[in-house]
């Protein structure tokens, strides 16, 4: 399986600040992933352990069976599963056939335990995402 694109991952708000050099090391821990059209890539309420990032195709975003957003090329979701094993906050559902690379919390975990550059600029991304929530 081929690690992710650079520059696909460049485009990832949470890897914005990440240099080359960081993205290369997260860019190895990505795997290879397709999903057919129709396909349900998570299920809202289910257990998430994965993080994707959309290279082709595209998908819908529901909550609660109300279409929320479309995602395509460039777009990424799962994010909060790295860190947190919680629920799915939404379904996703692939409307053409979707290819994606992934990421788990337990390959995702032990990058940023060795690698404080990468922690520390994580924490720096959720601190901005954090305070930008809090003042809608």
């Amino acid at each position: 399986m081929a690690e992710a694109p650079v520059e696909l991952l460049q485009r990832v708000p949470l890897f914005a600040d990440f240099d080359r050099g960081d993205l290369q090391r997260l860019a190895r821990s990505f795997k290879e992933r397709s999903f057919d059209a129709g396909s349900t890539v998570a299920q809202e309420g289910k257990g998430g352990v994965g993080f994707f990032v959309i290279e082709s195709g595209g998908a819908t975003v529901s909550v609660r069976d109300e279409e929320r957003a479309k995602l395509g090329p460039g777009d990424y979701f799962g994010e909060i599963a790295l860190i947190d094993d919680g629920a799915r906050s939404a379904t996703i559902t692939a409307d053409s056939d979707l290819h994606c690379y992934g990421l788990t919390s337990w390959e995702f975990r032990p990058l940023v335990e060795s690698n404080a550059s990468i922690a520390w600029k994580l924490l720096e991304t959720l601190a901005k995402r954090l305070r930008a929530a809090q003042q809608r």
